[in-house]
């Protein structure tokens, strides 16, 4: 994309008021570190403040409002131009055509974020809720859980208490195979089923 349309691409994901680390803007905008933080100084220079949280989780952070006009572009839309601009013989309208897929393609990548945060908050409030349930009815749950060590397993859990850490959600349980307390990070349950059998 060019130098613009990354620009605002990068505000746009500030917008939501997320703190983004250098590395991960990078890795969003496909550019390096370096042009991460030309793109902040320029930003700055128009009056754009974004705040820098030093240390090692640290990142940009934007605390002011900015208005940003909607757009709803589609991947398929830049896909599209890409036969018109390979047919395009006139030198100048090929540039303004290559110019007007990355601003498409910036608001892609925005909205497809966007729309995978919003399906990960839906999925979480629906765990979230059956969790809760369970703990105010004093009933297991069975869950399919995802663990960096053994892969998916299905357990049963007795959860006690829903707690928040780091900006995810957790469930304190005892796990009948654990045979112990644990906490399950919601994020990685990937099924959720509230059993009928009660527990003490």
């Amino acid at each position: 994309m060019s130098k613009i349309s990354n620009v605002i691409t990068m505000l746009e994901l500030l917008q939501s008021g997320r703190k983004y680390s250098i590395s991960e803007l990078s890795n969003i905008l496909e550019v390096s570190e370096r042009m991460i933080r030309i793109y902040k100084e320029d930003l700055d220079k128009a009056g754009i403040y974004i705040d820098s949280i030093r240390g090692p989780y640290g990142g940009y952070v934007l605390k002011q409002s900015i208005h940003i006009p909607v757009t709803k572009f589609k991947l398929e839309d830049a896909e599209l131009l890409n036969k018109y601009i390979d047919l395009e013989q006139n030198k100048e309208i090929k540039e303004k055509l290559i110019s007007l897929q990355d601003k498409i393609k910036g608001a892609y990548i925005l909205n497809e974020q966007v729309d995978k945060k919003q399906d990960l908050k839906e999925e979480i409030g629906k765990k979230y809720n059956i969790l809760t349930r369970a703990i105010k009815e004093k009933r297991k749950v069975c869950i399919l859980y995802y663990s960096y060590g053994t892969g998916e397993n299905e357990r049963v859990i007795d959860p006690i208490e829903m707690f928040l850490f780091q900006n995810g959600w957790y469930c304190a349980a005892f796990c009948e195979m654990k045979n112990d307390m644990r906490h399950f990070e919601l994020k990685r349950i990937k099924k959720c089923e509230l059993l009928n059998e009660k527990f003490e």
